[in-house]
């Protein structure tokens, strides 16, 4: 990773709580400080047998809480029990789809879920870093594009109306009580491991692989920013390492992308292309509802202050995505006959 204080020592024997660390973000930034020589405490709610944490091993070196972030008293036990010093809260309902056709518990777990983080930490000491998964949907829908860290947050349907929410209170919490938060807004994620087969670039794969023509649930105009899981993973540690001693950082929103949009039929293509598949065409379906139709995000500030770079670019980042799936769906059809 290209940054200036990459907080590599930081992380020897620190203790640390991730909460959805089962989760694409979550397995991958556990894993990461894991290997880094951090005590990772990780909250899992549901047991699911095939995730990235546990296929990759992860889950035998760390703690694990089975729980709900929605539990107050369960998320208090943990910081004090397990003596945390930094906490990435990264638990949340993500998908739209679910989010509209349930929006209370989208609410609960994404808005609840973050003000419990944020009070069970104002009120233990050892706390000395937080970092706060927001997103780019937190903006909602906006005509000046792309987005900086101080267009206001406008969230419309209900998930992203609980990203505004969750994003909010984190700040209230640096402005009232002065805690050690920052908030990170990030593009669409991809990376081995995610297995929501719902999200666009998983679903494209598994139909490649199984040699069925992909389907965009919109119309394919639709734009948005896309980030390797392994960028985003090393831009959260190196903004934790960072939070406590700069005063340019506490309190502080940033977006975090490659900076290039690319639109739903954009990617479909790209990753035809690289599979050597491009005589399957994508089918528009044209279904898709209560989502935004343009995304994407200014990140100059995250560079500039970190001075971060990626490693990756949407293209290479993709070629290990796909190795990684390659090798899933092989040793899923082995093990299966």
């Amino acid at each position: 990773m290209t940054c200036e204080h990459s907080g590599t020592g930081f992380w020897k024997n620190r203790k640390v709580f991730v909460t959805g660390c089962t989760g694409l973000l979550g397995s991958h930034l556990s894993e990461s400080l894991v290997v880094l020589g951090a005590e990772v405490t990780g909250l899992i709610r549901d047991q699911i047998p095939r995730n990235y944490l546990s296929m990759s091993n992860t889950i035998q070196r760390m703690n694990v809480v089975n729980g709900d972030v929605e539990d107050y008293d369960l998320i208090e036990r943990i910081l004090n029990e397990y003596e945390i010093q930094t906490i990435f809260h990264l638990a949340a309902q993500t998908i739209v789809g679910t989010a509209n056709r349930n929006p209370l518990s989208t609410f609960s777990t994404n808005i609840n879920g973050t003000w419990n983080i944020l009070e069970a930490a104002r009120r233990n000491t050892n706390i000395t870093e937080i970092l706060i998964a927001s997103s780019d949907k937190a903006y909602g829908s906006s005509v000046n594009l792309p987005y900086n860290e101080d267009t206001p947050l406008r969230g419309s349907h209900p998930y992203d109306v609980s990203k505004s929410c969750a994003d909010l209170l984190a700040q209230s919490y640096f402005a009232t009580y002065q805690l050690p938060v920052a908030i990170t807004r990030c593009g669409n994620l991809f990376g081995a491991g995610d297995l929501n087969f719902n999200r666009l670039i998983p679903g494209t794969i598994r139909s490649i692989y199984n040699n069925i023509s992909p389907e965009i649930r919109s119309d394919g105009k639709s734009t948005r920013d896309y980030i390797y899981v392994k960028d985003a993973v090393n831009a959260y540690t190196a903004l934790a390492a960072n939070l406590s001693t700069s005063d340019s950082i506490r309190g502080q929103a940033f977006n975090v992308s490659y900076e290039s949009p690319m639109s739903a039929i954009d990617v479909v293509t790209t990753i035809l292309t690289l599979t050597d598949q491009s005589n399957l065409k994508p089918k528009i379906l044209d279904q898709a509802t209560n989502e935004i139709p343009h995304q994407f995000l200014n990140s100059k500030k995250f560079r500039t202050i970190l001075k971060w770079a990626p490693d990756y670019t949407f293209e290479s980042g993709m070629r290990e995505t796909l190795m990684w799936y390659k090798s899933f769906f092989e040793d899923r059809i082995t093990n299966d006959t």
